[in-house]
């Protein structure tokens, strides 16, 4: 569909809190906290506060891949965050990110908690704490952190970008799904070409890297992400497939794709996470088996 008018912009731009479309009730142009509440700390050293979107996903998948490992430091409360309710607008959360955006993790493991925001500072955090998928060999440590801020780059053209435009706004523009359909194809055949090469996507060793660009290609060739597998022809993308399978069979992934996930089937969701048995008493199916 193509706009029959064109926009004006005006001189100055006002908020229309009624053009926000399907998150016009979350969306706001200033920052802070809109209600006080305080955020719950469970008993483990690592308290998250997150839902399982791409950017969750990367740090629960983390966590149970050092859990997996053996780091028992790595133990973690996740708390479920409704950013459809604004929870992420709790003076609690904003005291912990500033932005308002999950995921939000607090260290309490040291005598003052450390608060680390944004996905890809998280990640990296963890690595260093626990000594795991960061490589300390100067060139192999600069591959995986330049693919761990090429996907920190380029996520927003597919989620701000085109998942907005193709799933979620108001009307189907066609200048900005072709605009960003096109930038999201390019960052595929980056990834591709170099996965021709490479088992994993900064070498031959799972990384932070794999964990961060893995919830949002891997989602997207797998058919997770807006439903456009078939409109951007994911099936060409053959080694993007491939790592994307190979992934998803380590069970840390898996589980990590569970926590403080709140659609697909009831079993696939642990919204959240207090312990590692959860995995097989506390998923949406056992706890609506029940209460019936």
């Amino acid at each position: 569909m193509t706009e029959s008018t064109e926009y004006v912009p005006p001189k100055v731009w006002t908020w229309d809190k009624a053009s926000g479309g399907r998150f016009a009730n979350i969306n706001r142009p200033v920052a802070g906290a809109t209600h006080d509440k305080e955020l719950p700390v469970g008993r483990h050293p690592l308290q998250l506060y997150s839902l399982g979107t791409p950017n969750g996903v990367k740090v629960t998948v983390m966590l149970e891949e050092l859990l997996a490992l053996g780091h028992s430091g790595a133990e973690y409360d996740a708390w479920l965050i409704k950013i459809g309710d604004g929870d992420q607008f709790g003076s609690g959360f904003v005291g912990i990110n500033p932005n308002s955006k999950i995921p939000a993790l607090a260290d309490h493991s040291g005598p003052t908690p450390i608060r680390v925001f944004e996905s890809g500072a998280i990640l990296m955090y963890l690595a260093e704490k626990f000594g795991a998928f960061l490589p300390t060999e100067p060139a192999a440590r600069a591959e995986t952190l330049s693919w761990l801020f090429w996907q920190m780059g380029s996520a927003p053209f597919l989620g701000g970008g085109f998942g907005h435009f193709y799933a979620y706004a108001p009307v189907k523009l066609e200048y900005p799904i072709n605009r960003y359909a096109m930038e999201v194809k390019r960052q595929l055949d980056v990834l591709d070409q170099r996965l021709a090469e490479n088992e994993f996507v900064a070498g031959q060793d799972y990384t932070i890297a794999d964990m961060a660009i893995w919830p949002w290609y891997g989602g997207l060739v797998k058919g997770w992400q807006y439903g456009a597998a078939e409109f951007l022809s994911v099936q060409t993308y053959t080694n993007v497939i491939r790592w994307a399978d190979q992934l998803l069979d380590r069970p840390a992934v898996a589980r990590g794709r569970m926590v403080n996930r709140t659609t697909g089937e009831p079993s696939s969701q642990l919204l959240e996470r207090h312990d590692a048995g959860d995995f097989d008493t506390r998923t949406q199916d056992k706890l609506l088996e029940g209460r019936e």
